[in-house]
Order: C-alpha cells, then structure tokens, then sequence
C-alpha cells in the first residue's frame, strides 16, 4: 500500500505472524512530478520499483520459512517462485498496482542494489519489449504477408492488425501466468487488495467482515492501466505511421526502423494514459460513460481473483499501517521492518477507517 509519505508491504509467515516492511517516499503531489505527463511516467517508474521489490520481499520471506526446522520439512527447496514468474516481477508490479496513486523517488527503495536483481530488472524489461511491442508487430507483418495483403507498416490497417494482436498477446500472456500457483495467490492478493481499498473509500471499519462482499474490480487498477496502453498505443502508432521515412530499404528494414521508431514514444503514451485513466475513474464510475471501463473490468476478472479472509487481512494489515503512519505523522526515517503476531496484535491501535 502507498500513501503520499509511506510505503508498507506486508507478508504472513508459515508460523502465522505478520511482517510489515515501510520506508518513506517522496510526495507525487508537489513540485515539477506533479506536472501532468511528467507524473505519469514518474509513477509508472516508482509501480515498477515498488511492485517488483514488495514481490521480492515476499520470496525472501518464503526462503526464511524454507530455512526454518519447520518449514524445511515441510517444503521441498525447489519449491520457489518459476523463471517465468520472476522474469514477470516488472508486468506483475503494473498489473497488480495503482499507477495513478503512486508518487516518486523511494528514498531509499527496497531490495536494490544487487548485480543480480539488477540484471532481472533488465532483462524482465526486454522481456516484455520483446513480448509485448515486437511480437505483435511481428505477427502483423507475417499475417500481412500470409494473407497477401502486402500492408505497409505505415498502413492503418497494419497498425490494427498490429493492436490485435499486442491485445491476443497480452491477455494470453496473463491467462497464462494465472496457471502459476504463485502467480494465483499473487492474482488473490490483488483482489483482496482492492477489497480493502473499496472499504476504506465506503468510510467503513477495516475489518474482513466489511472487506469480503466487496467487488474485486476497480478503475484505478494497474490491469486497466496497461490494457489502455494498448488501446491508446493503436492511436498514437497509427498517427506516427505514415511520418516514417521511405528509405526503400525493404520491408522488414522498413518493420524494424519502424520498432526502433516506436521506442522513444512509450513513456509518452504511458503518460498519455496515466492522464486518461485518471478522468475514466473521476468521471466514468457511473452513467453510460462506464462503457469506457469495461475493457479494463474485463481483463481485471483474470488479474483479480476472489481471495480468503487470510488474504484479506494481509492486505487489511498494509493499507492500517500505512493509515497509522500517516494520519499520526510518524513516519519511517528508513527502509525497515515490524512483526506483528496476527491480525488481531496489528490492529490493535490501529487508526479508523475514517
């Protein structure tokens, strides 16, 4: 959970006991980050940074289970997260959060500094590059051909050929990753996530029995987020299409100068749609401009998935320790941790819902 000053994550142990791991953030809200566009690319940054290191620190206290007498006898070592899983880190961070919630610069951030995750990072990146902008265009351009309609890359038609499949690509993408049971549990918490969220903003007591009837959907949802990006990518690529150059250097020259030309617009059309999302969820929540969620509502059935009241506390616990470190004002001068025996010993205290 993010608040303007406070970042908190929470994980349950094997033995039932609830870590809570905070540091300070930099207010989105002030300064030149506040500036529209410029926060847009400035949270999607701070989503990846956070999501990917909260899904570290859960491995992390996994392996501490692993480590324990307990614990080893009760889970095999090759029991950790898949290569897949962790080659997703970044995608699951946007998935899984709330862009336009999110503010700037961790101050310090967790988990980084190690060669390793900082290699995971790049290569999580390319991955999703690859995946997500390449594949697709890719896949227009031998449709394209197999189909003898011999499209130019500036052609509309090959930018929706293109969209079509950046859309079959990304949601196969997730239907796939569910299959994981770590990425199940991943998708449970998400949705026990936006139930706590639902009950905060309903001004009602944090508690599971509130949270449960809750819906799992919600606007302000990263799966959302990156759904827009694709569809809001569709435009922007088809304005740019016709603007790349004729070098008569053949198709596929043509496919990849047209790739490399893509690159540099990214950070805009995430900013592009951070701005977007932002006015759907103020404005589209009710009447017939509700249509404009339903792709992301959608997609959000496969990103959120009903979660247990374990769960449920879990994501409770993080959004009243967030609460308790900003409405008291005592924030954490550092990245560090408190542990907690159960639900029960960490809302003790706690500050109200409202």
């Amino acid at each position: 959970m993010r608040s303007p000053h406070c970042f908190s994550a929470v994980v349950r142990r094997k033995n039932g006991a609830l870590v809570v791991r905070e540091q300070p953030m930099t207010d989105l809200r002030r300064g030149k980050l506040a500036w529209p566009l410029v926060r847009g690319v400035a949270a999607l940054v701070e989503a990846l940074k956070l999501g990917s290191a909260a899904l570290r620190f859960s491995a992390e206290q996994f392996e501490q289970d692993l480590d324990d007498e307990e614990g080893a006898e009760k889970a095999p070592r090759g029991t950790g997260p898949s290569t897949l899983a962790l080659i997703s880190l970044p995608i699951l961070a946007l998935l899984t959060s709330a862009p336009e919630d999110l503010g700037a610069g961790p101050k310090p951030s967790i988990g980084e500094g190690e060669p390793k995750k900082r290699f995971l990072g790049v290569l999580s990146v390319v991955f999703a590059i690859g995946v997500f902008v390449a594949l697709p265009q890719a896949f227009a351009a031998g449709a394209s051909g197999l189909l003898g309609l011999n499209l130019d890359v500036r052609d509309v038609r090959f930018q929706l050929l293109t969209a079509a499949a950046k859309l079959s690509i990304l949601i196969g993408y997730m239907l796939l990753i569910r299959r994981l049971p770590e990425i199940y549990r991943v998708f449970q918490y998400h949705g026990a996530e936006h139930k706590s969220i639902f009950t905060y903003e309903s001004g009602e007591a944090l508690t599971v029995e509130n949270a449960r009837p809750k819906t799992t959907l919600h606007p302000r949802c990263g799966t959302t987020f990156i759904v827009m990006v694709a569809l809001v990518s569709i435009f922007v690529f088809s304005a740019l299409g016709p603007l790349l150059p004729h070098l008569g250097v053949g198709k596929l020259a043509d496919n990849l100068l047209f790739f490399v030309f893509k690159l540099p617009f990214l950070p805009f059309i995430a900013a592009l749609t951070f701005e977007l999302q932002r006015v759907l969820a103020k404005y589209a929540t009710r009447g017939p401009l509700q249509i404009l969620l339903w792709p992301g509502f959608l997609v959000q059935k496969i990103t959120t998935i009903q979660p247990d009241d374990r769960q449920l506390e879990v994501a409770l616990s993080a959004l009243l320790v967030t609460l308790e470190r900003e409405q008291h004002g005592v924030l954490p001068e550092f990245a560090s941790e408190r542990t907690f025996d159960d639900f029960t010993t960490l809302t003790r205290g706690a500050v109200p819902a409202t």
